[in-house]
C-alpha cells in the first residue's frame, strides 16, 4: 500500500506541538519535585516509624502503586470533588495524581536507598558523639543517595511517560495536542509520529543520564 507523507500540513501546527512540549516539560518538572518530597517523608516515615507512624503511609504507597495511573486521574477528577465538595480543574486533577503516583513510587526508593546503608554506618556517627537526625543528613543520606540515583532517573522517566495519560482529561499536553491535530489535518500517521519523535527528544537524555549514572555508581561501588 502506497501512503504519501506530508509533514507539511503537519509544520503548520507547530505552535500547537511546542505548547504541548512545553507543557508535558512543566508537568514532569513539577511533579517531579513535589513527588520527592512527599517521596522522601513517607519513605523516611516507613523506614524510621513505629508501626503506628508507618502504617498510614504504607497505605498512601500501596495504593497508588497497586492501582492503575488511568483509574487514578479519573477518580481523581470526577469523584474526589463529590467527596471534598469542590471543583477540581483537568489541571489540578492531573498534578495532584501525578504528584501523589509518582511520590509513592520515590517514597519506595528512599526507603530501600536508607535500609542498604550499612548499620554500621550510623554507629560510627554516633560514636563520634552526633544526633540521630545529622547522623543521617551528614552520612546515611549521601550514601543511600548514591545507591538511589539511577532508580530515581528511571522513575523520572516514566513520569515523563506517564504524562500522557492527562490528555484523557483534556490536559493540553503533548498527547493531547497530538490528538487535537489529528482531528484537524487527518495526518494521524504524520501528527503521531511527530509526536513520538518529540517525546524521544525528552527521554533520549534521560535515559543516557541514567546509563552513564550506573556505570558510574558500578565503577564506583567496584
Amino acid at each position: 500500500m502506497h501512503y504519501s507523507w506530508d509533514f507539511g500540513t503537519v509544520f503548520a501546527y507547530r505552535a500547537l506541538f511546542l505548547r504541548g512540549f512545553v507543557l508535558t516539560l512543566l508537568y514532569t518538572a513539577g511533579t517531579v519535585a513535589t513527588g520527592l518530597v512527599i517521596g522522601l517523608a513517607a519513605g523516611c516515615a516507613r523506614a524510621f516509624g513505629n508501626r503506628l507512624v508507618a502504617a498510614p503511609f504504607r497505605v498512601y504507597i500501596e495504593v497508588f502503586r497497586c492501582t492503575p495511573l488511568l483509574v487514578q486521574l479519573i477518580w481523581m477528577y470526577y469523584a474526589l470533588p463529590v467527596l471534598i465538595g469542590a471543583s477540581l480543574s483537568p489541571g489540578e486533577a492531573s498534578f495532584l495524581t501525578l504528584m501523589l503516583y509518582t511520590g509513592a513510587f520515590y517514597a519506595e526508593i528512599f526507603r530501600g536507598g536508607i535500609a542498604a546503608v550499612d548499620r554500621g554506618q550510623w554507629e560510627a556517627g554516633f560514636a563520634t558523639g552526633m544526633m540521630p537526625l545529622t547522623v543521617f543528613r551528614r552520612i546515611v543520606l549521601p550514601q543511600a543517595v548514591r545507591v538511589m540515583i539511577p532508580s530515581f532517573i528511571n522513575q523520572t522517566v516514566t513520569q515523563l511517560k506517564n504524562t500522557s495519560l492527562v490528555s484523557t482529561i483534556a490536559v493540553a499536553d503533548l498527547m493531547y495536542q497530538g490528538t487535537t491535530i489529528t482531528g484537524q489535518t487527518y495526518r494521524p500517521l504524520e501528527v503521531y509520529t511527530t509526536v513520538a519523535v518529540l517525546y524521544f527528544v525528552m527521554l533520549f537524555p534521560i535515559t543516557t543520564l541514567a546509563e552513564y549514572a550506573e556505570r558510574k555508581l558500578g565503577a564506583h561501588a567496584a
